[in-house]
């Protein structure tokens, strides 16, 4: 075959690639597991410290599961949506100037491309075929004036999914020992502080960050919530056996 016949190589199809960073399902995902994994320890941790039977520790944390998955779906839905019907709406307004203004709106994006470092000649060039098409012209508006691409929205039924799932197993984490027949809450916090190193590592790796830097921030935060409501659960406990 003649080189004449070779496509051109694009080195961007295979010398690297992007994360999801539309605020989908792995911003949904990482902050569910965190949140259950902390909701659910900080619980164990109060409710233990009261001084209950391990059989009322482990309907808390399961009632704690149930109530913070259906929460963080529901809210991640509604939030992911809300965003999206923005969106929407700022579609609205931009494909309505550019049916009044058409002028003024092409000599905007070429201000916005000469700001990018094209000379007038070529940004001037560049927006009349924009404007050629007017569909084409909304998304490149809003997306140099939002920063955001109208054709590449976040789902909120994976975002709900996401949030539901993973909170679900980081919730579970802390019970684990309770469910295994082990009424200690020292294995309970430190099966939930394992988790929380575990989590704080994987959400780095997904960042390029430091994993171990990563795994200790999380648990120090985590910390300071099992830490706050363990207090709270020592002097409700001896409050009311005094």
């Amino acid at each position: 075959m003649s080189s004449a016949s070779t496509p051109p190589s694009r080195p961007h199809d295979f010398d690297h690639t992007h994360s999801d960073v539309s605020g989908g399902w792995l911003r949904a995902a990482v902050f569910g597991a965190m949140d259950g994994l902390v909701t659910n320890t900080s619980l164990i941790a109060g409710v233990g410290a009261a001084g209950v039977e391990a059989h009322t520790v482990i309907l808390s944390g399961v009632a704690g599961l149930v109530a913070g998955a259906f929460s963080m779906a529901l809210g991640e839905y509604t939030s992911v949506s809300t965003s999206n019907e923005q969106i929407d709406a700022e579609v609205r307004v931009e494909r309505r100037a550019l049916r009044t203004h058409p002028e003024a709106e092409e000599a905007e994006l070429v201000e916005t491309f000469t700001t990018m470092g094209m000379s007038e000649a070529t940004a001037t060039a560049a927006a009349e075929e924009v404007h050629a098409d007017t569909e084409r012209a909304v998304n490149i508006h809003i997306t140099h004036e939002l920063g955001v691409d109208p054709r590449e929205k976040p789902s909120p039924l994976v975002a709900a999914g996401s949030s539901f799932v993973m909170f679900s197993i980081g919730a579970i984490i802390p019970l684990i020992p309770y469910l295994l027949g082990f009424e200690s809450l020292f294995a309970g916090l430190a099966v939930g502080g394992l988790g929380l190193l575990l989590a704080g590592g994987l959400a780095a790796h997904f960042t390029d960050q430091s994993k171990l830097r990563g795994a200790i921030r999380q648990l120090l935060f985590g910390a300071i919530a099992v830490g706050a409501t363990y207090i709270v659960g020592v002097l409700i406990g001896v409050g009311v056996s005094g």
